[in-house]
């Protein structure tokens, strides 16, 4: 008796709730007995309430477990850290292990061009007494190579002709074929453009060819030293430091260099904006024309990215015209991804299932070269030749590996659809900076300037040139204001505002708190207690 309150009946139990309760509305179900048509209308109508209320619940909480976010900007203003930026000159170096054959090479590729059009490109194309590259520590390996190695004549360059259109013109395409190991299941890699499909089918013979090369050697040891390519490096009115940038060489874009990445020193900061208080590089653009068909493009090759970031300038790098001055101004944007229920991002790569083939920081680039590299490896039996390897492989040779063209075009096509598995193992990092570019070109030196110019860099730099203008450049980087944009993911609904919602909505139909809920809990307790005393009740009664 002192925890429950005893009633006679379980009428008398529902009259007393209904006439003492703070939900709005039952007490017309007693107050209205006497008319069963308003007590049947109050029932319909406070069922129907509750049916309303419970449908309102169920969206909410179909929405709340949707985990939707919300994005929010913000401006901040603040010295930032200036980014890290690789330069290449575009001009790739014939090394002395595999010269032979990029000479015949040279000449297949002369052969093709001649079948092709009818142009004989032997005088202006291509240069066979440039200078190579001698790696002294493998010249016992040359001869072994040169033996081992020979060009395929199975990939030869064709036109072939579409059918007729329904205007009338016949068009053509250019490519080469490629099967299997079988020499069945084959296709044509074609291209509208023949002189995409001629670059195409350059460098698929080029990779093969670099596949000689010992993983093992450091290119970039024997490349030119950076005053051969950089005549004047400046940061905030100060001269550059050999601890400033690092070397590398790609295989496409040559010699490069990477400012401010992860040198010795602390990482260069922006106190200020403007012009002046950024990095300013007079370049040589000059093309030595190594190797001509790997790029049709003369200049530099430029990429502004963050600190510890893997460079990937085939996908997100510009040219750089010679005998211009050109000023870049870059603005920087933060984005910032909540991850875990709200959606697919990584910290810092170590929850990602694949293995990162590059020493830097986790990039989504990154992810998905090593994710095809791995494929590629499995699938292939070798390794493509511009990604890094992983332990164990090597890279693709088509006198080992007959077939690896045919693999490797079909995975790449399947990438770029999105039927490999990459983009779904690859997430986005949770924490991002990108940079928007604002450029301005002029030419540079002037005609009146050029000459004095030209003197001062051939005092300084050994600089010596005939051309006119066509073979130095002038780049200018910097940020245009220290404000930046962070864009921020926020839930949408948090569980505050579910809990504020609910309350909203009961509020609306039944005019209550939660003290109401309480006293229906109450209501079903005592509705329980009360039906098991009578069934007690009952058996002792039979007893």
């Amino acid at each position: 008796e002192g925890l429950i309150e005893f009633y006679d009946s379980f009428k008398d139990m529902f009259e007393f709730f209904c006439k003492n309760t703070t939900i709005h509305g039952t007490i017309r179900l007693v107050c209205s007995d006497s008319n069963r048509m308003k007590t049947a209308f109050w029932t319909l109508l406070l069922l129907a309430s509750f049916g309303m209320l419970y449908w309102q619940f169920a969206l909410m909480f179909s929405q709340y477990w949707a985990y939707p976010v919300v994005l929010t900007m913000s401006m901040h203003s603040e010295p930032k850290m200036f980014p890290a930026i690789t330069i290449c000159n575009l001009d790739p170096y014939r090394f002395d292990l595999v010269s032979e054959h990029l000479v015949q090479l040279d000449r297949m590729a002369e052969e093709s061009i001649t079948f092709l059009y009818g142009i004989n490109t032997s005088a202006s194309l291509f240069h066979m007494n440039e200078k190579n590259i001698h790696i002294k520590e493998l010249s016992n390996l040359g001869n072994l190579s040169r033996s081992s190695f020979k060009l395929s004549q199975n990939f030869s360059l064709l036109r072939m002709t579409d059918p007729i259109t329904k205007s009338g013109k016949r068009h053509s395409t250019v490519g080469f074929k490629l099967c299997n190991a079988t020499g069945e299941n084959c296709f044509y890699k074609t291209y509208s453009s023949g002189m995409d499909a001629i670059l195409e089918w350059y460098r698929f013979h080029y990779m093969n060819i670099m596949s000689q090369l010992p993983v093992i050697i450091n290119i970039s040891d024997h490349e030119e030293q950076i005053e051969d390519m950089v005549y004047s490096c400046q940061y905030d009115g100060e001269p550059c430091r050999p601890s400033d940038y690092v070397h590398f060489h790609h295989p496409v874009f040559g010699s490069c260099y990477t400012f401010n990445s992860k040198g010795t020193d602390p990482f260069w900061t922006a106190t200020k904006p403007g012009i002046p208080y950024g990095l300013s590089l007079i370049l040589r653009a000059e093309q030595k024309d190594h190797i001509p068909l790997l790029s049709t493009v003369a200049g530099v090759k430029v990429m502004i990215h963050n600190h510890n970031q893997t460079p990937f300038l085939e996908h997100e790098g510009f040219d750089i015209r010679p005998g211009i001055a050109t000023t870049i101004g870059i603005q920087q944007d933060e984005v910032n991804r909540l991850g875990g229920n709200y959606g697919k991002c990584t910290t810092n790569g170590n929850d990602v299932n694949v293995k990162l083939l590059y020493n830097n920081s986790y990039t989504l680039q990154a992810c998905l070269h090593s994710c095809f590299q791995h494929i590629m490896v499995q699938k292939c039996g070798c390794g493509y030749y511009y990604y890094p390897l992983p332990p164990g492989a090597e890279y693709c040779d088509y006198n080992k590996q007959p077939a690896w063209g045919h693999c490797f075009y079909q995975l790449y096509s399947r990438l770029r659809n999105h039927h490999l598995n990459c983009f779904d193992q690859c997430p986005k990092p949770c924490r991002e900076s990108q940079y928007k570019v604002f450029a301005g070109t002029a030419k540079w030196p002037s005609v009146k300037s050029q000459d004095w110019v030209r003197q001062a860099l051939r005092h300084q730099n050994g600089y010596n040139s005939t051309s006119n203008r066509l073979d130095i450049a002038k780049v200018t980087i910097f940020y245009q204001q220290l404000n930046y944009q962070s864009v921020n993911e926020s839930p949408l609904l948090t569980a505050n505002l579910l809990l504020s919602s609910m309350g909203s909505q009961w509020s609306l139909w039944f005019g209550s708190s939660v003290l109401s809920v309480v006293e229906m809990f109450e209501l079903l307790i005592d509705t329980l207690v009360l039906s098991l005393l009578f069934c007690y009740q009952r058996l002792r009664t039979k007893k």
